[in-house]
């Protein structure tokens, strides 16, 4: 991917882009008839000024879309792209979303880190993350809702392949965020819908043609890309992916169902030969409010058991797989949520809302 020049942005735009970096926002809401809105660590905090009007919305938003995405913009009423801007002398990274609502011009801008984040920071366990990475082949999903850190976890996998070196990594997104550093004896190749290539099965089309160790497919969203990416990991490559999904359990049926019911046999059958792990990620509030958030997650390893239960569709019994499969490496939410209010991370109230059973906190 080649190192795109810094975007110019309007002054009231980069004001408060300036304002999200240094405040460590991870997202700033441009709606008109709001001031502009900042996620800090979870929650939203109005910034001081007056609400934003739809002229200047219009004129401060499509002063930044790069070639081609207005027009995208235009035909398709959505369009993602992703920019860079000097502050404070160095440079940061945004994911854009332009849409429209009641006719007028609105974005949601996401911050991304100038660094990829280290597994320590981001909460994520080493062992796993280094099981994952030792993986030869198979597919890897990761699940959760928007903004639970899936592509920050994604990202810091594949920083550690690349790292190794000895991999070929081909990456399809929309749009890139991370961008992977140049690192010896490693070669990656960044590709982002609608610039490089025109949809994720496109790219992962062309990318088995790329001689690749690995493959990330920033999200699957169609029949046609979730068919390649299994044939992908069918045949000797490792491929990560995400789906929206509230759990691991869930991300086996979601994969299912983007296929015709005449088919759903045969595509839980390639799942349990091929399918290697379910990582199912959620963001909670710290103890103060402000804090930064503090991630659970639900850890499914296809074992022989797991394996038969995609196979025979008897998904329902994988819960009980989690709970019982602990030597396995398998990990439950509640089990994880536990941990985190043991460590004092996380509210008691906060860690009943996210547990099935909350007697399994005080065990």
């Amino acid at each position: 991917m080649t190192d795109h020049p810094p975007t110019t942005v309007p002054h009231q735009l980069r004001e408060w882009l300036e304002w999200a970096v240094r405040c460590e926002a991870s997202d700033l809401h441009l709606i008109v008839g709001y001031p502009p809105v900042f996620r800090l660590h979870g929650d939203l905090t109005e910034y001081s000024g007056s609400p934003l009007l739809a002229d200047d919305a219009e004129t401060l938003l499509t002063a930044i879309c790069p070639p081609g995405a207005t027009e995208r913009l235009n035909d398709q009423k959505n369009v993602d792209f992703s920019f860079d801007v000097t502050i404070d002398a160095r440079r940061v990274r945004f994911r854009a979303n332009l849409f429209h609502s009641g006719r007028q011009l609105g974005a949601c801008f996401r911050v991304i880190p100038s660094a990829i984040p280290d597994l320590d920071w981001a909460g994520f366990p080493v062992s796993l993350a280094l099981r994952l990475s030792a993986l030869r082949d198979g597919l890897v999903i990761l699940t959760g809702p928007t903004g639970s850190g899936k592509t920050t976890t994604l990202a810091m996998i594949v920083h550690s392949l690349n790292r190794q070196g000895g991999y070929r990594i081909i990456t399809i997104e929309e749009p890139v965020e991370y961008v992977f550093p140049r690192a010896a004896n490693s070669v990656v190749t960044q590709r982002e819908v609608g610039v490089d290539v025109l949809t994720f099965a496109d790219g992962l089309r062309s990318g088995l043609r790329q001689d690749p160790d690995v493959i990330l497919v920033g999200e699957i969203r169609d029949r046609e890309t979730a068919q390649i990416t299994l044939s992908a990991a069918e045949t000797g490559h490792l491929v990560f992916t995400t789906l929206h999904t509230r759990d691991a359990k869930g991300a086996i049926t979601r994969y299912a169902d983007l296929f015709p019911l005449d088919s759903q046999s045969h595509v839980r059958a390639q799942l349990a030969l091929s399918l290697r792990a379910v990582v199912s990620q959620r963001l909670l509030p710290g103890v103060e409010r402000g804090e930064k958030r503090n991630l659970a997650v639900e850890v499914l390893w296809n074992t022989h058991p797991v394996a038969s239960a995609i196979r025979s569709g008897k998904v329902e019994g994988i819960d009980n797989y989690l709970v019982t499969g602990r030597a396995e490496g398998m990990v439950t939410f509640d089990e994880s949520v536990r941990q985190l209010l043991l460590a004092g991370k996380v509210t008691r109230s906060i860690a009943e809302q996210n547990v099935s059973d909350t007697s399994l906190l005080y065990r």
